[in-house]
């Protein structure tokens, strides 16, 4: 199957512009020229706008929205440092969790990213590598979309620019990049998708399959949720593309099939020890309990409100349909230009028509089990009320992530729309001098009026999809200051109360709700010391899985502790659980630095396990003598 191709060339005003060709010219290989690298600077600079907050101290802030993910993936870049350091494994880790450890493919690790970056994250630091990668993320993503949008889809460089500004700083993605820069990691996929388009070209079935099961190989250690929604949609375009031409479909089958076989086969080859170990290795489970994202979906409402990181956006509308993901939060003059468009083209365009069936599909497909309207749940059942929630797959799915793939839709229908503009300012074809001579007064001001009328058009048309744009410029996201560790663990203090084996047990004990500052003790000293608990997903005794490691009393204790801000009455049978759990743990030294509820935690500590040490800036109980 040929790739998408639209020849601008077409007055789309005045001629069906059946723009996939199933053979498609092949242009000359183009050069960066100084609009491309224009282009580029611009989502750099984007991408510094957005991440502008973490850089004014970025040590000690992390995103307001989400903190845990924040410091959850500070730890995933200190633990791709400390993998290729110490040439372990790096799909096990026992520096969280201990001594169970985290099956890192059964989460969102990054492995692809932080492998290759160790030897920057071993210079600069766990905190600068997470701001520095969050911004290039979204940058890179918009310079990929823009490269393909520019080489294979349309001629004006400015469509591609748009469609591919779109692409990386969508308000969907911006939201993401609140702690979660593996949703925003997609410079690969308009490579895949491209690639994809391209495996029926007739005599380079070999190499296009080579290139695709090598990008989609690097693709499943970078974010396979992400992977999964763009095969969908290639799946939805491939099938679209063969109803709509199946003369041309049939006819690129054969090399499209052949090269999709060994893509496919090279993948697995590459990834099938991964996946297994995701699937059956140590920690590894099955499905989340209680199919917690299943109910997760786009509120209709949404699609028409401006996003909370936008120019335009208001934080008060999270009290009303922000209760989950801002996925689309396209702001109504998009959607209006959004549908003017594809009412415009669809007729002209084979691309348009296609993005229309993925509009559709996914709109409809990411409502969820229940149709929800501005924050309510209506008696309305959605799709995927149908859909067992122990379905393999699909239980862990998010329903409103699917309209990541309409955010995709929207960005290269906006490429697709200015192109569009741009071609209809072009005449097919120019009029011979002689005839342009003999012509009378009466056409020539005909001929006028129309080139005045087609300049108002394309001009209104510029200035229709900028006005639906510049609402959704990303604003710096929000940080909050997070105090620093403290220096007994900083400065190596913990030494020589850690030997090799045992654990640095932190107070509170890190999970998925407490002790986000406790986990950052471990990704801000390299994982030089494990620690328990942790802010992960793993099996429960069921092989669910469940964030966090399953309570221990003492953990319980801890918790509940914090929550009311007392010291419970504690009993012979609390101190002999923690002296059990703190065995478990395979604790050598329990500390407990300056934070949230300091001195609540000191006295139930001492209550467990009797007066403390004052060791720096610390209060520690060394238990190697109990454990």
């Amino acid at each position: 199957m040929a790739v998408p191709v639209v020849d601008p060339s077409l007055n789309p005003s005045s001629v069906e512009t059946d723009a996939v060709v199933a053979d498609p010219p092949r242009r000359a290989r183009r050069r960066p020229a100084r609009a491309d690298l224009l282009a580029i600077g611009a989502y750099v600079l984007l991408g510094v706008l957005v991440c502008l907050n973490y850089w004014g101290d970025v040590e000690h802030r992390v995103s307001s929205h989400l903190p845990t993910d924040h410091s959850w993936f500070e730890w995933l870049f200190a633990h791709g440092a400390y993998s290729v350091q110490h040439l372990e494994n790096p799909l096990f880790t026992t520096r969280q969790n201990a001594p169970d450890g985290v099956n890192m493919m059964a989460n969102t690790s990054l492995l692809g990213v932080t492998l290759p970056l160790a030897p920057l994250t071993l210079l600069l630091g766990p905190q600068v590598m997470y701001a520095l990668y969050l911004g290039a993320a979204l940058s890179a993503t918009a310079a990929t979309s823009y490269w393909v949008l520019s080489r294979h889809l349309v001629r004006s460089r400015a469509a591609a620019f748009a469609g591919g500004a779109f692409l990386g700083f969508a308000p969907g993605i911006v939201h993401h990049a609140n702690g979660q820069p593996n949703f925003v990691s997609n410079f690969l996929l308009p490579l895949i998708v491209a690639r994809v388009l391209r495996l029926g070209e007739p005599g380079r079935w070999r190499r296009n399959g080579l290139a695709l099961g090598l990008l989609v190989a690097y693709q499943v250690f970078i974010n396979e949720e992400m992977l999964l929604l763009t095969a969908l949609a290639c799946l939805v375009v491939v099938v679209a593309y063969a109803v709509q031409r199946p003369r041309a479909a049939r006819e690129r089958a054969g090399s499209f099939l052949a090269a999709l076989g060994l893509g496919g086969g090279l993948a697995l080859l590459l990834t099938a020890y991964p996946i297994w170990f995701q699937f059956n290795g140590p920690q590894s489970y099955r499905g989340l309990q209680g199919g917690v994202f299943h109910n997760w979906g786009e509120d209709l409402v949404a699609f028409v409100t401006f996003a909370r990181d936008t120019i335009a956006g208001d934080e008060a509308v999270e009290k009303t349909i922000g209760l989950t993901e801002q996925n689309t939060w396209f702001g109504w003059p998009l959607v209006l230009v959004a549908l003017g468009a594809l009412v415009l083209l669809v007729r002209r365009s084979v691309p348009a028509r296609i993005l229309a069936v993925l509009v559709v599909v996914f709109t409809v497909a990411s409502i969820g089990p229940v149709v929800r309207f501005n924050g309510v749940e209506t008696d309305v059942d959605g799709p995927w009320a149908y859909i067992p929630d122990d379905l393999p797959l699909v239980e862990m799915m998010m329903p409103t992530r699917l309209s990541l793939v309409v955010v995709a839709a929207v960005g290269v229908l906006l490429a697709l729309a200015w192109d569009a503009l741009a071609g209809a300012g072009r005449p097919p074809v120019p009029a011979p001098r002689a005839a342009a001579d003999d012509s009378t007064d009466g056409d020539g001001d005909g001929t006028a009026a129309r080139d005045t009328r087609r300049r108002v058009l394309r001009l209104a048309g510029y200035a229709a999809i900028v006005a639906a744009l510049v609402p959704l410029i990303p604003r710096p996201l929000p940080a909050e200051h997070i105090d620093p560790p403290p220096r007994f663990i900083t400065a190596g203090g913990w030494r020589p109360y850690v030997p090799e084996g045992l654990t640095l047990v932190p107070v509170p004990i890190p999970s998925n709700v407490h002790g986000l500052h406790t986990l950052r003790w471990s990704a801000l000293t390299g994982h030089e010391f494990p620690i328990p608990g942790g802010y992960f997903i793993g099996p429960n005794e069921r092989g669910e899985g469940v964030f966090g490691a399953p309570n221990r009393p003492t953990s319980t204790l801890i918790y509940s502790t914090m929550d009311a801000n007392a010291v419970p009455e504690i009993t012979e049978e609390n101190r002999r659980q923690a002296v059990d759990d703190l065995r478990f743990w395979r604790a050598s030294v329990v500390v407990l630095g300056s934070g949230p509820r300091e001195a609540v935690l000191r006295d139930l500590m001492a209550e467990l396990l009797g007066p403390p040490q004052r060791v720096d800036d610390v209060w520690l109980w060394d238990v190697r003598d109990r454990v």
